[in-house]
């Protein structure tokens, strides 16, 4: 079971506590809450002395999820364990989304903000080079997901004894894929043999059989061109495929096995040569995010994907992106407790937006936005909790609100929006951080 992080009156962190005895502590009124994501209590009195176990802080980075567990390497124990869920796809859509929009508006020449200095430079015109981009630098929606873990790190910091950390630095080893010796026979022949490989793989063809398209059940590594007629064991000739289906192909040629199906050889071949988006997002961060937590002062492990996977295949782990991190690295224990783990599913959504106006669907502006952040003390974005004595909606709801200058509020709730709340009702139990939360 997840246990519940504690830190005394001078915000020192303590050893995490079971939940039975956090609720004896308030109950006692020796501790009251901190934060509710994650669930913290403060007590009200110093523990200088306290024995403190460290802890260990697992990072599984993904392009779209990644999974945090935080580890005792000594008992094996899984203290917490959350998934966090970037927005970094939904950045680079809005960037571009913005860049079609200006470029529309120079087009008709109508009010318009002044190009990039390189655009003009590319037109002819006598403007200077712009400078060239700092080293190190990334996009925005790249930037956004080593940002997020960085935070997170950081919050977990203050509220747990964290003294480790471990990264898996790198999803795939694209050039062991590609070059078997690159390392010697020892790691080519250790125990990682083919796990890069196959984990690669699985990613690339979403888990399931490049033919028949099933799901969920043991997949063999597939040549699209037979080695009997001279195909490769590069990464761009392999694929995946069920026993039925790699039986029945046999070393015919992919053409001749699929001539009735087109629509999905033409599928095959542009797949096998596509590289795997994913996987270039987490390749083209993973140092970044080295670099971003070795600056915490802590020491940094690393391990590969194909070593997480090997780690969890041995403690009969299911994949979920909580129990990879888990798995990261050498140091990840013998036995793993983990009976009674509940993910805390973090989403980030930012901080609004500086829209002056909401449009139709077709770009014209129908309602105004109010400029103003904060109505009666609370801002949209804030989880509150609200107890309705009177009136029609008579009840108790928690979830997101959503402001107005009126003091109607709305609120997300698990069943439902709840409309016209009044804001005497409401009280806030987490300010708006740019991360929505779930269980």
């Amino acid at each position: 079971m997840s246990k519940v992080f504690v830190i005394d009156t001078n915000k020192k962190p303590l050893n995490p506590i079971h939940p039975a005895q956090a609720r004896q502590l308030l109950r006692n009124g020796k501790a009251a809450v901190f934060k509710h994501f994650p669930f913290t209590l403060i007590l009200k009195e110093a523990c200088p002395d306290a024995p403190v176990q460290p802890l260990r802080i697992k990072i599984d980075p993904g392009s779209k999820t990644t999974g945090i567990a935080l580890v005792n390497d000594v008992s094996g124990e899984v203290i917490f364990a959350a998934e966090l869920k970037h927005r970094g796809f939904a950045i680079r859509e809005s960037l571009t989304s913005r860049k079609q929009l200006r470029r529309s508006r120079r087009n008709r020449k109508t009010r318009y903000r002044q190009p990039p200095l390189h655009e003009w430079f590319r037109k002819g015109n006598k403007q200077p080079y712009p400078k060239q981009r700092r080293e190190g630098w990334l996009s925005p929606s790249l930037k956004s997901r080593i940002d997020n873990i960085k935070t997170w790190v950081e919050r977990l910091r203050k509220v747990a004894p964290i003294e480790a950390i471990s990264q898996e630095l790198v999803c795939f080893d694209i050039q062991l894929i590609r070059h078997p010796n690159i390392q010697g026979k020892e790691y080519q022949q250790g125990t990682l043999f083919g796990y890069e490989t196959r984990e690669y793989l699985l990613e690339k063809w979403n888990r399931q059989c490049a033919y028949c398209r099933i799901k969920d059940i043991l997949l063999q590594i597939e040549h699209i061109q037979c080695r009997a007629k001279g195909g490769s064991n590069s990464i761009t000739n392999l694929t995946l495929s069920c026993e039925k289906c790699n039986l029945k192909k046999g070393t015919k040629d992919i053409k001749d096995f699929l001539k009735k199906d087109p629509t999905r050889l033409e599928k095959i071949l542009k797949q096998a040569k596509l590289p795997l988006a994913d996987a270039a997002a987490v390749n083209t961060t993973r140092f970044a995010l080295l670099e971003s937590l070795k600056a915490t002062g802590l020491p940094v492990e690393t391990g590969s994907g194909g070593l997480t996977k090997l780690n969890r295949t041995q403690r009969n782990l299911p994949k979920t992106h909580y129990f990879d991190a888990c798995c990261v690295g050498q140091s990840t224990p013998e036995k793993l407790i983990v009976k009674g783990i509940k993910p805390l599913l973090i989403t980030a959504i930012g901080h609004g937006t500086r829209q002056m106006c909401r449009t139709d669907k077709y770009g014209f502006p129908n309602r105004h936005c109010s400029r103003t952040k904060f109505h009666f003390g609370f801002q949209t974005g804030d989880i509150v909790k609200a107890i309705v004595t009177s009136g029609k909606k008579i009840g108790q709801y928690v979830g997101r609100i959503a402001t107005r200058a009126t003091g109607s509020f709305n609120i997300s709730t698990k069943t439902g929006l709840i409309q016209g709340i009044s804001y005497k009702y409401c009280k806030r139990i987490h300010a708006k951080d740019g991360y929505s939360y779930a269980f």
